[in-house]
């Protein structure tokens, strides 16, 4: 299977699929452990995949998404963003209305609490 079409695969079975560098316990940079921080504190249902682990899929989600860098973002198969638009979602409450609008579970009064810390 191409990283393509794992990625496409990925996408399509997985509500919430976050491409980072690491894993969601041990990110590799800052910007993944913001993104997989904000998502384990609102307690989404999410796969990780780390994309150091494999240099085709590296490249290949970002030309998929045609996005330059990494983490991104996948949810119910559209792509989100990365870590300034996830991290901007999340204070604007943004993201809690796509996670609504989508189906996906989260903690809403995890997400107030992030707002309420950085008001």
């Amino acid at each position: 299977m191409s990283a393509i079409d794992q990625i496409k695969a990925d996408i399509a079975t997985n509500d919430v699929v976050l491409y980072m560098k690491g894993t969601r316990d041990m990110p590799q940079c800052g910007f993944s452990s913001r993104v997989a921080g904000v998502l384990n504190y609102l307690g989404v249902a999410y796969k990780d995949v780390n994309v150091l682990a494999d240099a085709e899929v590296r490249q290949g989600i970002k030309e998929f998404s045609d996005w330059p860098t990494i983490p991104q973002l996948y949810v119910k198969g559209e792509f989100v963003g990365g870590c300034d638009i996830v991290t901007e979602m999340t204070l604007s409450g943004e993201l809690d209305q796509l996670f609504a609008d989508k189906g996906v579970a989260f903690n809403k009064d995890a997400a107030e609490q992030i707002r309420a810390a950085n008001a």
